[in-house]
């Protein structure tokens, strides 16, 4: 793992974040992760962190929204455009808060680098 492997350290937090995804803020941990491996530009290496990891999880619950508005879908389609709308709305919802997050532990890993000196791993 190098310094400036950017792809490498942000699937490396991608897939911590994942991993946590049942803790709040998972995001948060896989971009400090990534952040630290990175050693500089963690906002950029946790954001991209952050994307990655929203990526299975859009598709689970795009899949499931998926099956929920098809069962819903037999005999009231004004409903199913009410369904989607917040479907869409609460995917894109996912991803920034994925992105933000992620974002905020880069710079936080990166920070933590910065003061320990590399001394962690």
């Amino acid at each position: 793992m190098s310094e400036g492997d950017t792809l490498l350290n942000a699937v490396i937090g991608a897939v911590v974040t994942v991993v946590t995804s049942f803790l709040p803020l998972s995001p948060v941990i896989g971009g400090a992760v990534a952040g630290y491996l990175q050693r500089r530009d963690g906002l950029a290496v946790g954001a991209l962190s952050g994307l990655l990891a929203a990526i299975p999880l859009v598709l689970v619950l795009g899949l499931f929204l998926g099956a929920v508005t098809a069962f819903l879908g037999f005999g009231a389609p004004r409903g199913l455009f009410g369904v989607g709308f917040l479907g869409v709305l609460f995917l894109g919802l996912l991803i920034v808060y994925s992105v933000l997050f992620g974002a905020a532990g880069g710079y936080l890993g990166t920070y933590i680098y910065e003061e320990t000196g590399g001394d962690l791993l």
